[in-house]
């Protein structure tokens, strides 16, 4: 139960913002996490250090020095800001501000032939132009849950159930238009939950999930653009003069398979390539045609201080459907499309 109170309190000051970029920290405890601004780091420190010799149990205080625990848990936080500024420059140029903030939270219980791996993942980046408006880069929220049961003794293979809700917080534009928003939180919103068989090696950091029975339900929880038939779901039915008849649904489900590979490799001594990937296909629907996401980061450490990041994320889902402009300017839907992100990052580390 501790935990769970001290994620939830921690995960509250999502919303506090960020300051100057201190690039990334990572603390490793065996319990607790948070986001934070950098000034509460003591504080931090100091409860963290508070919940690792206490337990909350029927609203007193337990001391548990001394007992072993199944629990081991990452704290990894990012901070990276990027500014160019320009006074009398001739070559021209735009002032710009831009911030990344990222955080990624393990826990994973161990014992007695049992594991349950959870992980918080968030990233929310933004950008700021001489004359535009702030305008967001990045924003990805996902929760995952796997709780499985070892096949054999000291077996890397698990019996497994996996679940995964994945969506953004804030609103996202096509700019320059920023009346009409094309996403919002929990539109998409996406829950996988389904069973199969897990094997972990975790001395090489590698994992692979496989389901022959998933299901995948997608959410998209605003009517304007369920009515479009965003993201997959039922668009609203309407008359000769454009009059919906029927509202579009705001959830779509589908049953299907599920492979999950995640990894990390150590290429060089400063340089670790890690790779997520998911595909997913629909026995009912277009079976064989595989929704893709795929990010795979090189992570590089320049000194004991400072260190960097290249990175790409693709994705391919078949009912996504780009907008395409005619020749009146009028937007017709047109196929899906890949979609490709590409970051980098530099920043200072900082262990505590």
């Amino acid at each position: 139960m501790n935990r769970v109170l001290i994620v939830i309190f921690f995960l509250g000051c999502i919303t506090h913002g960020f300051s100057q970029s201190f690039g990334e920290i990572i603390d490793v405890k065996p319990v607790g996490d948070n986001i934070f601004p950098l000034g509460a780091i003591p504080f931090i420190k100091t409860s963290l250090d508070l919940v690792d010799k206490y337990e909350f149990s029927y609203n007193e205080l337990v001391p548990t020095t001394g007992r072993t625990s199944f629990w081991e848990s990452v704290n990894k936080f990012t901070l990276d800001v990027s500014e160019v500024a320009f006074v009398n420059w001739n070559a021209g140029g735009v002032n710009s501000i831009s911030g990344l903030y990222g955080m990624n939270l393990v826990r994973t219980y161990n014992n007695d032939g049992f594991r349950w791996d959870n992980q918080f993942r968030f990233r929310y980046g933004i950008n700021q132009q001489e004359g535009q408006e702030l305008r967001k880069t990045d924003d990805d929220l996902e929760f995952n849950s796997s709780f499985g049961y070892e096949i054999s003794k000291n077996s890397k293979w698990f019996y497994t159930g996996k679940f995964r809700f994945k969506t953004q917080v804030a609103r996202g534009f096509d700019y320059p238009d920023t009346e009409v928003s094309i996403s919002e939180f929990m539109a998409p919103g996406y829950i996988f939950l389904g069973a199969g068989a897990r094997f972990v090696e975790t001395k090489s950091n590698f994992e692979l999930y496989l389901s022959p029975l998933t299901q995948k339900s997608t959410f998209v929880l605003n009517q304007r653009l369920a009515n479009q038939g965003a993201f997959g779901v039922r668009e609203a039915v309407r008359d000769d003069q454009g009059v919906i008849i029927r509202e579009g649904k705001t959830s779509r489900d589908e049953l299907g398979i599920l492979v999950t590979n995640d990894f990390e490799q150590k290429l060089f001594e400063s340089t670790v390539l890690s790779s997520r990937i998911s595909l997913y296909t629909d026995y009912l629907n277009n079976f064989g045609n595989i929704d893709i996401d795929w990010e795979l980061v090189l992570d590089f450490k320049i000194n004991s201080f400072m260190r960097a990041n290249l990175g790409a994320h693709i994705r391919y889902d078949d009912d996504i459907k780009v907008k395409e402009e005619a020749a009146d300017g009028t937007l017709l839907e047109g196929g899906p499309r890949i979609q490709l992100k590409q970051q980098l990052g530099v920043g200072i580390v900082l262990d505590l």
